[in-house]
């Protein structure tokens, strides 16, 4: 796991580099692979947040101050880079990209439903296992007692010679 701290810090970076590199580029095309890093260190950024929630790394306070605050830079950063592609008359390829955003988004939503539908499966399927396992050791278990107890009556009446009537 990548250190949360680390990761605000890359996405900082990154954005800091793009609005650097967008002040001199002659092209919003030339900016496409600086922007995607910037966009890939957001994902991180909040990926990483969001485990160090999970593993109650810190106090929450500080934990959703920081989330927030890289989120807002970067809604922030999103806007002035939307307000770049409508200066440069790329209003339609900004709206091609956010639908491409949007149908991307979509796609992992339904992938990670579907991952989280088979790994309950699979838990499920190992309960029952679990549940036939402890069936049969039950039944095995009351089938020696069953045994022993057989043949100590077995013995019982062999020695005593009065079994029966």
């Amino acid at each position: 796991m990548i250190d949360p701290i680390s990761a605000l810090n890359g996405l900082q970076s990154a954005i800091s580099m793009v609005k650097k590199a967008s002040k001199v580029a002659n092209d919003i095309g030339g900016l496409a692979p600086m922007i995607g890093k910037m966009f890939d260190a957001k994902s991180q950024a909040t990926k990483a947040m969001l485990e160090a929630k999970r593993e109650k790394k810190g106090s929450n306070m500080g934990t959703a101050l920081q989330i927030e605050m890289a989120l807002e830079q970067a809604r922030s950063f999103e806007e002035e880079l939307k307000m770049l592609f409508m200066q440069t008359g790329k209003i339609d390829v900004w709206n091609k990209i956010k639908a491409r955003q949007a149908e991307m988004d979509r796609d992992d939503a339904k992938e990670i439903a579907s991952l989280k539908a088979l790994e309950k499966k699979q838990k499920q399927e190992e309960q029952e296992q679990l549940e036939m396992a402890m069936l049969i050791g039950g039944i095995a278990f009351v089938v020696l007692l069953v045994g022993i107890g057989i043949n100590e009556m077995i013995d019982f009446c062999a020695t005593t010679k009065r079994c029966g009537r």
